[in-house]
């Protein structure tokens, strides 16, 4: 059996899924660079969020995910392999997560690692693909002590910052 192969939607569905994957990148730089008016450019105004410790409007969990990441010392979120399903003006995708944080416990600094998946549907309104409604499964989590000897004996290393510190953001070139 010979597969049709139509280039107008084939364009249109690699543009949904580069577009798609745009605001997966916004979701989570606005998470670490502390940003809430990027975090919150991944969703569709009327979005609804599930992370498990809360539950309600992308506004309302932007809020909350912003105050939560805001008392850590720092955080890193990478999206590993996504499957994203396009079907005409909507779409839906399973999006594995790594997400470390550094946190301070009794006066020790220890690292929060979570590994999951956000179960998502995206839709296209007016040219913009975003998130409409996601669900945060966490499959494994593990907090340690931080273990930082190697940024220790070499401070001069620069260093990521937050709240428009950071270097991606001033570009402050020499």
């Amino acid at each position: 059996m010979t597969k049709t192969f139509n280039l107008e939607a084939e364009v249109r569905d690699l543009a949904a899924r580069r577009d798609i994957q745009r605001a997966l990148m916004r979701y989570m730089r606005g998470q670490d660079r502390l940003d809430p008016v990027l975090h919150l450019s991944a969703f569709h105004a009327d979005a609804y969020v599930d992370c498990g410790l809360m539950q309600g409007s992308a506004q309302e969990f932007v809020d909350f995910a912003q105050g939560f990441l805001a008392d850590l010392e720092s955080s890193q979120h990478i999206i590993a392999q996504s499957d994203i399903e396009v079907n005409g003006a909507v779409a839906s995708g399973e999006i594995y997560f790594y997400a470390w944080h550094r946190l301070h416990q009794d006066g020790e600094a220890k690292d929060l690692i979570v590994a999951g998946r956000y179960i998502d549907e995206y839709a296209e309104r007016d040219g913009d693909w975003r998130i409409v409604k996601r669900r945060e499964l966490i499959d494994w989590a593990r907090t340690d002590p931080a273990a930082d000897g190697f940024l220790a004996e070499n401070p001069h290393l620069p260093r990521g910052a937050r709240r428009g510190a950071d270097f991606s953001q001033t570009r402050d070139w020499p």
